[in-house]
């Protein structure tokens, strides 16, 4: 190619003022290959993001929330300011994922071991009444506990400021900060109360003919405030002070399970795919060997409010992708007898595996959980 054809597909205007201002130098063809080399490169970088943008337009809204989190994540660290932290047992315990209206006791059963929840009542700043608050579900119960346990950790205190810290936390998970009768406030506020009322409780089973209860509240108390003149219900004044138990205190200090808040804004609309997060951050944190749920037992723990195992297995299909399209490197696969997970090493982790843990050959068998 000669001088000026190489010069015509130098189009960039910086890279023509160089060209201009090296004209008539001794070195100006040598200068110009440079100049070509560099447009090249350019050029190149910019048919790759076209592609790569053409790719995304394709995607829906939240195919492209996780395939944002899932470049984010591969290319930066989760550092300790992307850590969020939430019980282990709450990682094991799934609330109710719709509104369950006017029940007021809530069980599910995960392996031999389940959950039971009986919803509480509250003192009204207001009225002066115990009012009945209803059982905690859905995807912001669950963020709410993940906030709240954050916040235990970091400030090592077992009383947590809401208001203080509550609207920062909204806007990390991707929700606008609204007050109203169907704002975001009002709605995460809701959650914090029944979650602040109900009681919770944990059954151990081994199986034969010996059976463990555990009465686990997250919260000892919460300190509710009625609202300013002029705040209105929808200010995030109104709740001021949550105190977590103290038993549940020390232990969330010590089995405190870490969850990339970049994931957990990736599904923050889906109670499920919260449950599958934190369940699959705890399950292989530790896992010495490959792991097989049936799906009768996946049904029991993700699908109780489902009826038709059949239509569960379809939508837990998807819920599983969905996490693997932000960790493609997650050890999980499933077949017509259910799921399985393997030991993986540390890039293939929600959270880095504990230390001292021991892996054992893929040779070595597989646990069934029944």
């Amino acid at each position: 190619m000669g001088i000026e054809e190489t010069i015509a597909e130098i189009r960039d205007p910086d890279l023509l003022a160089e060209l201009e201002a090296a004209r008539g130098g001794f070195l100006f063809a040598q200068i110009v290959a440079h100049l070509h080399h560099r447009q090249r490169e350019r050029n190149e970088a910019r048919a790759v993001r076209g592609q790569e943008e053409a790719r995304r337009a394709e995607l829906s809204r939240d195919q492209r929330r996780r395939d944002a989190v899932r470049l984010v994540i591969e290319n930066e660290p989760a550092l300790p300011e992307n850590l969020q932290h939430i019980h282990s047992v709450l990682a094991l315990c799934g609330l109710p994922y719709r509104d369950p209206g006017a029940m007021r006791e809530f069980s599910r059963t995960y392996g031999r071991n389940s959950l039971n929840l009986i919803a509480g009542r509250l003192k009204d700043p207001t009225t002066g009444a115990f009012e009945p608050q209803g059982l905690p579900y859905g995807p912001k119960a669950r963020l709410m506990l993940l906030h709240l346990c954050t916040e235990a950790v970091r400030q090592r205190s077992a009383v947590v400021q809401v208001a203080d810290t509550l609207s920062g936390f909204m806007r990390e998970m991707g929700f606008a900060v609204t007050g109203g009768e169907r704002g975001t406030i009002r709605q995460f506020k809701e959650q914090l109360n029944r979650l602040a009322a109900c009681t919770m409780q944990i059954g151990l089973w081994d199986g034969r003919d010996s059976a463990t209860t555990l009465n686990v509240p997250p919260f000892r108390s919460l300190e509710l405030w009625r609202p300013r003149t002029g705040e209105g219900e929808e200010s995030l004044d109104g709740a001021r002070t949550v105190r977590f138990d103290q038993e549940f205190y020390e232990t969330l200090i010590r089995h405190a399970l870490p969850v990339d808040m970049r994931a957990a804004k990736a599904f923050s609309g889906s109670a499920r795919k919260l449950d599958l997060l934190f369940w699959l951050g705890y399950r292989l944190r530790a896992l010495p060997r490959p792991l097989r749920l049936t799906w009768n037992n996946l049904h029991q723990q993700f699908g109780a409010e489902n009826a038709s195992i059949r239509s569960f297995r379809q939508g837990f299909k998807a819920d599983l992708a969905h996490l693997q399209e932000v960790f493609p490197k997650l050890p999980a696969s499933l077949d017509e007898n259910g799921l399985v997970l393997s030991p993986a090493d540390e890039t293939a982790l929600l959270v880095p595996p504990r230390k001292g843990m021991k892996r054992r050959s893929a040779g070595q068998r597989t646990e069934d959980i029944e």
